[in-house]
């Protein structure tokens, strides 16, 4: 028999990419599961179009925390996550049911990301294939603590496979939505490494970059997509040197705070 599966999403105004995303699922999802973080536009509007199990915590406390949340609405055997900005291609979604129709015990599954980003495919740059976990059984596994960048807890007894079909990321909208995203991470970055204890300079901000630029240009053959690729390494640069640049602004905040105590 096969397994039923939920397709869960965390989103916050999305109305831009909802409805594509949502129609890409909306035929073999048992469930949709959407937690909205606030938003503001017509993001609740569209949900209610494909689901009723659409829910709000405007109480945020990182990307993994609300992943958390997200799944204990959730039902069904399986999950698979999705983002407001991706969409599920024929081939992905074949190799998913797949797996329902096959259930594998302890095992949890990767998938295959291409990125659309300012009008072109990225296939270099250490973007493709991108694989991240995405479906794993609802009771074996869920998301860790983390502010951002959060991962599935995937523990050593696991068997980890690597499904076929990409999802399609259309990544940023522009290249100012690139910028205010791109600040957010570094933002949560600078946060999560602080709570830590963690400490930085200026120096590590350059050495970082620099290497950014040279693993996303050269080694990861980055010229081969082109101006986008030129475009995607020096962004991605500065957005590395501007998140160490950030813990070290704070480090040295409180190197004075310490010394007026």
């Amino acid at each position: 028999m096969r397994k039923t599966i939920a397709v869960a999403l965390i989103v916050k105004d999305e109305s831009r990419h909802l409805d594509e995303c949502l129609k890409t699922v909306e035929k073999w999802a048992n469930e949709i599961v959407i937690l909205d973080s606030g938003s503001t536009d017509n993001t609740e509007e569209i949900s209610r179009k494909y689901t009723n199990k659409f829910y709000v915590n405007e109480n945020w406390s990182g990307f993994g925390k609300q992943r958390q949340i997200a799944q204990t609405y959730i039902e069904s055997d399986y999950i698979f996550w999705l983002d407001a900005d991706e969409r599920v291609t024929e081939k992905l979604r074949d190799s998913i049911i797949k797996v329902l129709d096959n259930h594998e015990e302890n095992a949890v599954y990767r998938i295959p990301r291409l990125s659309w980003v300012f009008g072109k495919y990225i296939r270099h740059c250490g973007w493709y294939p991108d694989y991240v976990t995405r479906l794993y059984p609802r009771k074996l596994t869920g998301y860790d603590d983390a502010l951002v960048h959060e991962k599935v807890i995937i523990k050593e007894s696991f068997k980890i496979k690597k499904l076929d079909g990409d999802a399609i990321h259309y990544t940023y909208n522009d290249l100012h939505h690139y910028l205010v995203k791109s600040a957010g991470y570094a933002k949560a970055w600078a946060d999560q490494r602080e709570k830590r204890g963690k400490k930085s300079s200026i120096t590590k901000g350059l050495t970082h970059g620099l290497a950014c630029f040279i693993k996303m240009y050269i080694i990861k053959a980055g010229f081969l997509d082109g101006k986008q690729g030129l475009l995607l390494s020096i962004l991605s640069t500065h957005s590395t040197f501007i998140k160490y640049a950030d813990l070290w602004i704070r480090t040295e905040k409180n190197k004075k705070k310490a010394k007026m105590m």
